[in-house]
């Protein structure tokens, strides 16, 4: 499929309405593919608010696109009009900082994170790096605060640590997430391995159920937020909600971070993945509407349509 011009013109109002837009697969809600995630995450962690385009969605921009700025791969990132790279190049350009001063926002915090790790566990980890030849142990701990061990080359940017004679590395992001760590060998019923606790990760995801949402609603005690589409909404709605849209991510975001966050959707599963992006960007205090709309048409207001 080629550029026609009509598609080149929405690329082009695209670009010239929002000064960061990343071509992606998914949003930065739920991204759809491990390149899109990590494209995301990086831009999450700088920016409370960016544009982005779902090329799953339109296959008139997915394939346009790759043509547009003769780059064959998604997710693209585009700041002021020109094209910045995909995947590789941002989280590269955000270990060193480049992408930093491209987006305007102070240089990162290279400092490398203070962790604590057992002999037990560093015997076992050189252990498993008897074979390593020239490859390298990076902890890596994404933006849902999930920590993997990686061996990889070495480079330019990584973060260097020392614990107890073991050399681990990190990515700059993985870095300010590892602050603290406590690693240790670890052994239960179920069998033995390595336990990494990670003190900077936000609290974890806890349900609500609709007879409580009603209660705190009634107390003004929580804010909600409905993530259901616009035609679901025309359906059934609570007054009280919140609506999760491009247009009010900003506003929500910036809310204290201790404000209580309750999610909604129609069964309780998307607004998972909601809580979860409000998670990366340092909320503490977050529920999932357990059953979402449908128990509450069911168990609170019998005048809400189900669907």
């Amino acid at each position: 499929m080629s550029l026609t011009p009509a598609t080149r013109a929405r690329i082009e109002a695209l670009l010239a309405a929002n000064r960061v837009v990343l071509f992606m697969k998914g949003s930065r809600l739920a991204p759809q593919c491990g390149f899109s995630a990590v494209a995301a995450d990086r831009l999450n962690a700088l920016l409370d608010d960016y544009a982005t385009v779902d090329v799953l969605a339109d296959e008139e921009i997915r394939a346009g696109i790759k043509e547009f700025g003769n780059w064959p791969t998604i997710p693209q990132l585009y700041v002021g009009g020109e094209l910045v790279g995909g995947s590789d190049i941002i989280q590269s350009m955000f270990d060193s900082g480049e992408l930093h001063s491209v987006l305007g926002v102070s240089a990162p915090d290279r400092t490398p994170p203070t962790l604590t790790v057992s002999d037990a566990a560093v015997e076992r980890i050189r252990g498993a790096l008897a074979d390593a030849g020239e490859m390298k142990l990076f902890l890596v701990v994404d933006g849902r605060f999930n920590p993997q061990f990686q061996l990889r080359e070495a480079g330019a940017n990584d973060i260097v640590v020392d614990a107890g004679g073991l050399e681990i590395r990190f990515d700059v992001a993985s870095a300010q997430r590892a602050r603290g760590a406590t690693i240790d060998w670890t052994k239960t019923p179920h069998g033995e391995g390595l336990a990494i606790f990670l003190p900077q990760a936000p609290q974890v995801l806890k349900s609500m159920t609709v007879q409580t949402l009603k209660q705190r609603l009634d107390a003004g005690d929580v804010t909600l937020i409905d993530v259901r589409p616009e035609h679901e909404r025309a359906i059934a709605r609570i007054d009280a909600a919140d609506v999760l849209a491009p247009d009010t991510h900003a506003r929500l975001t910036a809310l204290p971070k201790d404000t209580p966050l309750a999610f909604i959707c129609h069964h309780g599963v998307s607004s998972r993945n909601a809580a979860e992006h409000f998670r990366e960007h340092g909320f503490t205090n977050l529920w999932n509407v357990e059953g979402g709309m449908d128990a509450w048409a069911r168990e609170v207001d019998p005048t809400v349509a189900r669907y």
